[in-house]
């Protein structure tokens, strides 16, 4: 993808957020800005989310770290025991997205 192509597909990806009410996606990023502690984040994600969500959240970050890594879909399969297409729209994402886990995994020292 040329870089032309990579700035609009950033500016398409920042369009689907936008089209949210700004103001309460502001909130809750907000929210979990304030937060300061895993346990903390255990606590509000407990009333936020339901036990699934996180685990998909988790898992979607696990993959990004592992295909990062240089793993292959069959190794992240084996070790997330996510799907294929979980798999592939993470490694879409990595390869044309806004950058998002590369800089929090980077955050992390992972």
């Amino acid at each position: 993808m040329s870089i032309q192509g990579h700035k609009d597909a950033l500016g398409v990806r920042r369009m689907q957020l936008k089209k949210l009410n700004d103001k309460t996606i502001d909130q809750l990023f907000e929210a979990i800005l304030t937060l300061k502690t895993v346990e903390e984040c255990y606590i509000f994600f407990d009333d936020l989310c339901t036990v699934n969500e996180i685990q998909s959240l988790s898992q979607r970050l696990e993959v990004a770290r592992l295909l990062g890594q240089g793993a292959t879909y069959s190794q992240i399969e084996a070790e997330t025991g996510a799907s294929t297409a979980t798999i592939s729209r993470v490694k879409r994402c990595l390869n044309y997205g806004t950058d998002g886990y590369r800089m929090a995994l980077s955050r992390l020292g992972r």
